[in-house]
């Protein structure tokens, strides 16, 4: 059976290929083209010296006021700040609060993350956090165990996820960025963006003492974070709540599969374990917008865990889960998404969570954020006169075309896996639920691809399109053999019908530029 399960669907990998290479061939290419640039880049002492291959628009070396002022310091804007200043530009952090945060997700980072963190030359900002090295996932379903590994065989050693303690990895980078002479870390909160003839100049802040202040610089970019008040003026925001994480951080406890992230596909919704130290597993337990969030102050909350959630856990992480319950260290957070739409205005930039983001339930976020720091870092790269506005807006028109195979991929793959790995009472929908479980758990291609897709390692829409098309095929054909009778045509009709459904993510979230 399984032979005629594999050759159906590798007929459907032929067809779904060469369907897929036509439209690469045929699609036009709408990629903006960049401009080119005949500056040198040097740098001398802590001076910027900008100069052109022909010294027709030579700056002087004390030209005042930073190049590049970064509203918010979290992993997108620490990140950026570290990344322009070793390239020499004069960068100017403005942070609403320095001290370390406090958060109950942006724990897990993935490979594809890791790499872009090697790349940044910012690796070593997981050193001497007690990152915990995370080298692929374990699904538990009806009591049965599927272990997806990470494909990390033709990578160094080092190269894995990591997961940690959020706000001591964020510690590390702002360090990290501070340590450079030329970039200025300030603890403040910007109040406006300011503009002049339509072109954004700075922004207006109040220090902690209530003064005001104004900082001006020919590029803008905000990072502030997924409730930022600025992004309304970058962008045309529609933010959508899919549900909120119940968390606390579980002690004296083994994971089953040590380093490996943990999903069980429960009911209502995916619950998630992955270590943050060497002594604490991190427990997240989905409650989907549908339902209401039960209390924690008058108890409802403890009484939902403990009845509803723990009889659904791996038998290893039960008692210390109900103990921590019974402590009464619950915390709670909103997952949020919101597609990328950008809203040009010259001189300014959005970036990280307050520009886009996808159900965290894949934690691609980190990953998203760190790539589209490299992509902007090279873009820019050339460019020696961020004065020159009229070339820069060229440059920052192209970021959003250059980030999409990228961020398209993670966050269709997010949003997607969250519906599919949720509990369903439609029998089509709890089909296609175990059928992706069976699928991951097929080895070879199937599960190193999808893997490969999750990790960040290969995330390009034609390989998320093949696998979950694949997917789906692999679960109507299973669901047809032996004798394909009207019930079962009818289940795999709408089980295709579901596929379909779930793949308009790919919308929400970005349109896919197939590469």
């Amino acid at each position: 059976m399984v032979l005629m399960i594999d050759q159906f669907i590798g007929t459907f990998f032929a067809t779904s290929l060469i369907g897929l290479l036509l439209l690469i061939i045929l699609r036009p290419n709408k990629m903006k083209k960049l401009p080119k640039s005949r500056k040198n880049y040097n740098k001398m002492e802590n001076d910027v010296v900008l100069t052109s291959a022909d010294n027709e628009h030579s700056l002087p070396e004390n030209v005042s006021g930073p190049d590049v002022i970064i509203v918010g310091a979290g992993v997108a804007g620490a990140a950026l700040a570290h990344t322009l200043g070793k390239d020499g530009r004069r960068v100017h952090v403005i942070e609403r609060d320095l001290t370390e945060p406090d958060r109950i997700v942006g724990e897990l980072l993935q490979p594809g993350g890791y790499l872009k963190l090697v790349e940044l030359g910012l690796d070593d900002c997981v050193e001497e956090i007690d990152a915990q090295p995370v080298v692929g996932y374990a699904l538990f379903k009806d009591g049965k165990i599927t272990k997806t590994p990470y494909p990390l065989g033709n990578f160094q050693a080092n190269v894995a996820g990591r997961s940690f303690h959020n706000g001591r990895f964020i510690q590390r980078m702002r360090e990290k960025a501070a340590s450079l002479s030329n970039v200025r870390i300030e603890e403040g909160t910007v109040t406006s963006l300011f503009q002049e003839n339509g072109i954004v100049k700075g922004v207006h802040y109040k220090t902690k003492d209530g003064q005001e202040h104004k900082s001006c610089a020919p590029l803008t970019i905000v990072c502030d974070g997924g409730f930022s008040n600025l992004r309304r003026s970058l962008c045309n925001p529609k933010v959508d709540i899919p549900s909120c994480f119940v968390g606390m951080a579980l002690e004296n406890c083994q994971l089953p599969v040590p380093n490996h992230g943990h999903v069980v596909l429960a009911d209502p919704s995916p619950i998630l374990f992955y270590p943050i130290s060497s002594s604490e597993v991190r427990c997240l337990v989905d409650v989907p917008a549908g339902q209401k969030l039960p209390s924690i102050a008058n108890g409802e909350m403890a009484k939902y865990l403990k009845t509803k959630v723990a009889p659904q856990i791996p038998d290893e992480l039960r008692d210390a889960f109900i103990s921590k319950v019974e402590k009464g260290s619950i915390r709670t957070a909103t997952n949020r998404s919101m597609p990328a739409a950008p809203k040009p205005n010259p001189g300014a930039l959005l970036l990280g969570d307050a520009f886009n983001m996808r159900h965290p339930l894949t934690g691609g976020g980190m990953t998203v954020a760190l790539s589209d720091v490299v992509v902007l870092r090279n873009l820019i790269k050339p460019l020696q006169d961020f004065h020159d506005a009229a070339s820069l807006n060229q440059y920052l028109d192209s970021f959003y075309t250059l980030r999409k195979p990228v961020a398209s991929t993670i966050n269709t793959l997010a949003n997607s896996a969250y519906q599919v790995f949720s509990a369903s009472s439609d029998e089509a929908r709890e089909i296609m639920r175990q059928a992706s479980v069976d699928y991951l758990g097929l080895g070879g291609i199937y599960t190193s691809g999808a893997m490969a897709l999750l990790s960040g390692l290969n995330p390009r829409p034609s390989s998320l399109i093949f696998h979950f098309l694949a997917m789906a095929i692999f679960g109507v054909g299973r669901l047809l053999l032996p004798f394909p009778s009207p019930k079962r045509l009818w289940i795999g009709a709408k089980l295709i019908w579901v596929s379909i459904f779930l793949s308009q993510n790919s919308h929400q979230m970005g349109t896919f530029t197939l590469i």
